[in-house]
């Protein structure tokens, strides 16, 4: 971000109130993030984090494909957990909800592989040549966020984490590049 002028600085805190409140508007309405993040604070008071987050890991188990979905792949599945990604780190954006996070990621990646292990083992380990890397370079992400939680928050993802580590180990495609990158086979 450009870093204002002296001069620029002192000249906008001589604008009338009115007139900068207009540029204000104009300028916030430009940022979506700050949008969401704003209302966060302001309109919800700040204090909807767990409600938010509760609401989007609802709503991330009832659309994640089923088991057993025709034509799913694991190249599907990378772009729902993509797709779902990008919802957390929205809820994250606007909340600053990092234990959220961590739980929310967690219980993706293992939700995705309690309903769809099957057909990841299915495919030619070829077939999750995306996948897998994805996978796990997100959960090494997530297992040092962890590491930076307050232990007490711990007990609300330790059992989802451990079970996910044991499905990346004994998956094979992810199980190689979880030992390249140095992860646990069991946390906490």
């Amino acid at each position: 971000m450009a870093k204002l002028d002296d001069q620029l600085k002192a000249a906008i805190l001589r604008m009338p109130v009115k007139e900068k409140d207009k540029l204000l508007l104009r300028l916030v309405a430009k940022d979506a993030k700050l949008v969401r993040r704003l209302i966060f604070e302001l309109l919800e008071g700040g204090e909807t984090r767990d409600e938010r987050a509760e609401d989007l890991r609802r709503l991330m188990l009832k659309e994640m494909p089923a088991t057993g979905v025709k034509h799913l792949t694991p190249g599907y599945l990378l772009l729902d957990l993509r797709h779902w990604n990008a919802r957390i780190n929205e809820h994250v954006q606007a909340t600053k909800d990092k234990v959220g996070e961590v739980t929310l990621v967690v219980l993706l990646m293992v939700e995705a592989f309690r309903r769809h292990y099957d057909m990841l083992r299915s495919f030619p380990e070829r077939r999750s040549d995306t996948f897998a890397p994805y996978l796990v370079r997100r959960l090494g992400g997530i297992l040092k966020k962890a590491e930076k939680l307050h232990e007490d928050y711990h007990i609300e993802f330790r059992r989802d984490l451990n079970e996910l580590l044991e499905y990346v180990w004994k998956f094979k495609a992810t199980a190689y590049l979880a030992e390249a990158e140095g992860l646990p086979k069991k946390w906490g």
